[in-house]
This record gives structure tokens, sequence and C-alpha cells, in this order.
């Protein structure tokens, strides 16, 4: 879609994500006057995707085809050249991809980016670049000997969180490092450069390797997140001088250069357009939500995710603390739990006959605190806490088999929400006057499930409307970076950007309610943990 608009500057958001590629294209006004995708699967089927990865015969080690990046990008631009989308007109530009996901340059791989034939497509001038032609993703759980090692290395798992902002996580980027480097060797002893899918498809548009950004960085279990310099103790666990191949990591703001004349030529770019510092998605998430100070948002899809604005980080054995990517001085903290929307679903069938507005009336119907009734509803086994099951609990602490439909409806509301505010507060979030709640995801639809997430955090709700928030994210950061070089902030940047709505306000009691709940929620998830797993 074009805006009638023929004139004034734009601006581009790209997201290399799992399964697509997508581009948002904003205004001054922070208007969407474009946007497209390439899905992997489909229209790139010479790759055998599914999902946009590879599932190897282990089941645990996941990949995707770095050249499929590449000809996706490609194939995305000319799109956008059918479409009449005037490459000159943009300014700005800057990205997000999938986190944790690492790509391996071959040596020469600099000469060659620095050297890009306008008349030829990218994935044919760079199809012999990369010394390790399928990269490890998010997907991937195969580094468990890896992380053990760093952990050790370090002095233990809340040391290393200390250090880096989370415990050793088998998709993050420093265990594949150690994994590519000892299971591949030769390709390994062959790379020259190791990019995060946001730097590296940084580099693409910049000609030259592009700086890992401070918000990426610290999803690698490398990164200290306090000095924003990688840690040589972790950087020594993985191997040997690695920080030539990294690189220095540099703010998110971080404006890398101009365009490659590769663009210019081929696209029409003008040469004026600048290429700000990719970054991860989640933190690119933030920045779509225009998550300020004090602010939580809350993603309600089929895993809910916690995102949460922080000054000082308090990293724990669970969930992540990144560096934020509009604000250097800064922290975002990021929460995921898997038992979200299916779980919800299931109890709607089980206890509200498959109706979401029986579902909806229990909730307006049942009292805040639920008599004291709490439950926890872990369908898989829970990333936060660690856990699996259904464990329900009576007003005296004491474990029950069951619970009246009405009541279990809400006590997996509540159960939830109590959960997400445990978690988000031992990561250093705390409720403040003026403190926002931004609810985005399917269920976000849906009032009386907004209500009972007022209720549980005493702070208002407000929904917003974000289909490609990394996306549009980007967009946004794109602009930024041009006008952080004068001191301006985000917010001033993006503050013609429409506002979040209203949804629901804290009942009057929900603090002396919630507040005791709360407590006695922490000491019942504390009994769940010590429970034997079936």
């Amino acid at each position: 879609m074009m805006a009638a608009a023929q004139d004034g500057p734009l601006y581009l958001g790209f997201d290399f994500s799992t399964q697509q590629l997508k581009v948002v294209a904003v205004d001054g006004n922070l208007s969407v006057v474009h946007q497209d995708n390439v899905q992997f699967d489909s229209e790139l089927p010479e790759f055998r995707t599914q999902g946009g990865v590879h599932i190897h015969a282990d089941k645990l080690t996941v990949t995707s085809p770095v050249l499929m990046w590449v000809k996706a990008l490609d194939l995305l631009l000319d799109k956008m050249k059918k479409a009449g989308f005037d490459f000159s007109r943009v300014i700005g530009l800057s990205g997000s991809g999938q986190q944790h996901g690492s790509v391996y340059w071959r040596r020469g791989a600099s000469e060659t980016l620095k050297q890009l034939d306008p008349n030829r497509d990218l994935h044919h001038l760079l199809r012999d670049s990369f010394s390790v032609a399928d990269a490890p993703v998010w997907m991937d759980s195969s580094t468990g000997h890896q992380c053990q090692d760093l952990q050790a290395a370090v002095g233990g798992p809340r040391r290393l969180a200390e250090i880096t902002g989370s415990r050793a996580y088998e998709r993050f980027t420093g265990n594949q490092i150690a994994k590519v480097r000892h299971t591949q060797p030769e390709s390994y002893q062959h790379t020259e450069r190791i990019s995060l899918v946001s730097s590296f498809a940084a580099s693409l548009f910049l000609g030259d390797y592009a700086a890992i950004d401070f918000s990426d960085g610290s999803g690698m279990n490398l990164l200290d997140i306090r000095s924003r310099t990688w840690s040589e103790v972790c950087l020594d666990a993985v191997a040997p001088q690695l920080d030539r191949l990294l690189g220095a990591p540099l703010p998110s703001t971080s404006v890398l250069g101009g365009v490659s004349s590769y663009w210019v030529r081929r696209f029409g770019f003008s040469e004026r357009c600048r290429v700000v510092a990719f970054t991860g998605d989640n933190p690119a998430s933030l920045a779509g939500m225009r998550l300020q100070d004090g602010d939580i948002a809350v993603s309600l899809g089929t895993s809910d995710t916690v995102f949460l604005w922080i000054q000082e980080p308090r990293p724990a054995l669970e969930g992540h603390v990144f560096c934020n990517p509009v604000d250097w001085r800064a922290y975002m903290a990021l929460l995921c739990f898997k038992n979200g929307s299916l779980t919800r679903e299931r109890i709607r069938n089980r206890s509200a006959g498959g109706s979401w507005e029986r579902f909806s009336a229990t909730l307006r119907e049942t009292p805040l605190g639920n008599g004291g009734n709490i439950g926890f509803f872990f369908d898989t086994m829970e990333i936060t806490p660690p856990a699996v099951g259904v464990h329900l609990f009576d007003s005296g602490d004491k474990q029950v088999s069951s619970l009246s439909p009405q009541v279990e409806v809400r006590a997996l509301v509540e159960g939830q929400f109590l959960s997400r505010r445990l978690h988000a507060e031992r990561l250093g979030y705390s409720i403040i006057p003026g403190t926002r709640v931004l609810a985005t995801g399917g269920a976000s639809s849906n009032k009386e499930i907004l209500q009972v997430l007022s209720d549980v955090f005493n702070a208002p709700v407000y929904t917003i409307d974000l289909s490609n928030s990394a996306c549009l994210g980007s967009a946004y950061r794109a602009l930024h970076g041009l006008a952080a070089e004068s001191g301006l902030s985000f917010f001033d940047a993006v503050k013609k950007a429409s506002n979040p709505q209203l949804a629901a306000t804290p009942h009057p009691t929900a603090q002396e309610v919630y507040a005791p709940m709360l407590k006695r929620y922490a000491l019942l998830e504390e009994r769940v943990l010590q429970e034997p797993r079936l």
C-alpha cells in the first residue's frame, strides 16, 4: 500500500524473523506508507524449510540457510521496486533479526561486501561468503554441554546472570559459537567474522561488517550488561581471541554509515541514506510498543511475553535482562511463559462450554481474589517457573483436586497474571504512580481478561494494535537514530505515533486484595516447585 504523498523523507524498518522477512516504510509523521513481506517456505521453496527452519535428525539442532535470508532480501526489494516504491526518498533504515541466531562469514567476505556488482542479485554475489551454510537459530537446544562449561568457567549460573543478564541458555549465541568451534573446527578456522542475524542484515546494507548493538548483544551470554563491553571471562570460556571475530559492540542508536553503492546503483537509494544499527526482534518490539520507564507490556498470545523497562537490573536465574535499545542508560527485561492462550482455551472449553462469552461472564460475576482459591495451570513444562501440571489450592492453602467451573476460570486468569507480576518484580519491576500496562496479542481483545490484568497489577491497562511491532519499531529506530545525533530522545522523535487506548482501570479494592494474594502465590509456587514431576 502506498500513501498519496509523493515527497518527504521515508524510513524503512526490516524484520528478519523466523518464518518471513518483512518491511515497513513510515513517513515523517510516522504513518505507514508501504509494507510487504517474503514467506520463506512458500516463496523460497528451494531451501526446503518448514516454518523457516531445518529441524535436524536429533530434534535438538535447528538451523536456517543463510543464503535464504539473502535471497529473501533480493525478492523483497524487487517486489517494492515493482510496486513503485521510491527508494530515493529513504533517508534512514534499520531492522531487527530473530534473537540468538549467528552467521559465520568466510575469510574474504569483507572484500566481497565492498565490491558488489549492482547488475547481479545479492545471493549470487554472496553464495561463497559463509563458512557455515546453515545458521544456528533460537529454536536450537543442542548446546547443553556448552552451557554447563560456560557456567562452570564463570562461577555458576547466578554469576553468569549477574554479568550477562541471563544464566546459560542453549539458544544463546555464545554457547552456539562454542558448539560450532567444537563440531565444525575447519569451518570455524575459515571464519573472519561472526554476526548476529541483526548485524548480518545490517552488513548487507552497509557493504561492510556491521557492529553488534548493545541490546541484541546482551542476548549472547557474552556481554557485560553494565559495562556494555564483552566479558573477558565469558569470551575466554567460549573461544580464544573471540573478540576479534565479534568486533566491538556499539550503542543501539548508532548510525553505522551510509548504504553501500550497490543499493544506490541497483535500486536507486539516495547516497545520503543512513544505516542505523539493527537489533533483536524483542528489543525492536519494545521500540514499536514505545514502552517507557515504569511501563510493562504484556503480549497475550500462544505464549505470553512480558516486556519491562527497568533502570536498575536484578538479573535472576529466570528471565532475561537486556540493554535497552532506545536509551543506553536503561535496561529491558523479558519473561516468556509457554502456557498462555492455549491453556486459556482449554479452560474455556472445560469450564465455560467452549464459549468466550460465558468465560467473560464468569470473570464478571466472580469476586476479586476468587474467595482465596489459587491455581497453577502448566499444561506443558513452563519456562518461568520450571514446573508442569495443574496445582489447585483453597483459601487455607490446602491442595485440592478440583474447583467449580466458575472458580476455575478466575483461578486460571488470576493465577496467570499473579505469576506475570511476581516474576516481573523479581527482575526489578515495581509499580509506581503513572505505571501503565500495555496489552497486545489475541487475548487483549477480551475486556474482562484485561480487567483482571489491571486489578492484579493495580495499574491502568492500555491496548496497542501492533501486528508488526518489531518491524514498526525498526522504522521508528531508523528515524530516532538520525535524530539522536542531535540529542533528541526516542520519545520526542516518535511523539507523532498514535497513542494506546485505555481499556481498563483497577478496582478500588484491587490493591488490598492482590498484595497479600501475591505473597501467598509466591509461597505456593515454591511448594509446586518442590513437588516431584511425573
